[in-house]
């Protein structure tokens, strides 16, 4: 009888010490994971382990190879040698002429899910690169310049390989400076080959007095008035300047809101911040909550603070940031909230809407994480 207690004393402390394996490394991928991929938004990481005596085997998803590295390397610092590392890596499965794109439309729809029926997450821009990390389908998985991923149809891009993706930084490209305009067959033509909005980026071909011939992506060619264009890689050069930021956002007032807009044909609140901050080379994040996070802090109840061109943040009384404008002057500010308009931030003003939760500062904060300068990031040059 004592032998049989000792064999399951054995037995059960060998399965306590498994099922503790097992806690322990799930743990490790649950911190792994708070730390490299925390927002779903911008990175895929859906991995989960599973133990089998002393082995531990992490199946699932990631983006990238260094996240199935890191996997690795995390779980044997914390002391696990027999590991399987099973997880698919999804831009190792994209064919090589198809890693890389460019939007072909003037401005493209991506979605939460690939379907016409899915939520709008974000727009593209024609000429904007995307990383393509699944086209296992019509609608590609792709992620954008400030990392946000969402599902595009693949009708709406123009896919590169890397060679030719370094071809095109290299070329002379032209960005659309005006609210919305249209490419033409001919010198001051009728005939439309696209349509065009702010910030649309297009190749250089040729010119005629006082036009540009310029090339879509996907090679249509058309012209436009040299008014209405800047050479990229001049406009890139140029600081911030929050004068132009502010002389957009004003250009959108009276528009209306569309979730998910992220262009001059309509946005939302956080869409106009990007689309102004963009007009001046600036790339910053997707979502209100996410641009919260970055930039000089300034605490809402000290919001007379504020300069010119800083991010208002408001949101939920929990402190759930749910909305953003751009301050003004004197208490005013732009934002996107049902149509594009200026509220103020003064209880007694009668444009008084709401009271910001926090406030951010993006002027003198280039460099620093999700702002950044055109110029400085490499998917453009």
């Amino acid at each position: 009888m004592k032998k049989v207690f000792q064999i399951l004393s054995v037995v059960l402390m060998s399965a306590i010490s498994v099922s503790a394996m097992a806690a322990d490394a799930a743990d490790v991928l649950s911190k792994l994971k708070s730390r490299i991929a925390p927002d779903k938004r911008t990175a895929i990481f859906d991995v989960k382990s599973t133990t089998a005596g002393k082995q531990v085997t992490v199946t699932g998803i990631v983006g990238f190879q260094e996240q199935k590295d890191a996997i690795s390397k995390e779980l044997a610092d914390n002391g696990f040698t027999n590991v399987q590392n099973k997880v698919n890596v999804l831009y190792n499965a994209v064919p090589e002429g198809k890693k890389w794109a460019l939007v072909k439309l003037s401005v493209a729809s991506m979605r939460c899910e690939g379907k016409h029926a899915g939520e709008m997450a974000t727009q593209g821009i024609m000429g904007q690169p995307v990383r393509v990390l699944d086209c296992t389908s019509d609608w590609y998985r792709v992620q954008t310049p400030d990392n946000y991923i969402s599902y595009v149809p693949e009708s709406s891009l123009f896919c590169k390989t890397e060679a030719q993706m370094k071809d095109w930084r290299a070329a002379k490209r032209y960005i659309v400076n005006t609210y919305c305009t249209r490419l033409v067959t001919e010198p001051a033509g009728d005939e439309t080959v696209t349509d065009l909005v702010m910030g649309n980026i297009l190749e250089y071909k040729a010119e005629n007095g006082e036009w540009i011939q310029l090339a879509t992506p996907d090679g249509r060619l058309g012209w436009l008035p040299k008014s209405e264009v800047d050479e990229f890689q001049e406009w890139a050069k140029r600081d911030l300047d929050l004068n132009l930021v502010l002389k957009t956002a004003h250009r959108m007032l009276g528009s209306g809101y569309l979730w998910g807009g992220t262009s001059t044909k309509l946005t939302d609140c956080s869409g106009l911040v990007k689309v102004s901050y963009f007009s001046s080379g600036v790339i910053l994040a997707r979502d209100a909550s996410q641009q919260a996070l970055y930039g000089l802090k300034i605490k809402g109840s000290e919001w007379q603070k504020c300069q010119f061109g800083d991010l208002l943040f408001f949101g939920t009384k929990s402190g759930r940031v749910t909305h953003v404008g751009i301050y003004m002057q004197d208490g005013k500010y732009i934002h996107c909230s049902g149509q594009v308009k200026i509220n103020s931030l003064d209880p007694k003003d009668p444009t008084y809407l709401y009271s910001p939760l926090s406030a951010s500062r993006i002027a003198g904060e280039i460099g620093t994480p999700y702002i950044t300068y055109v110029r400085n990031h490499p998917w453009y040059f």
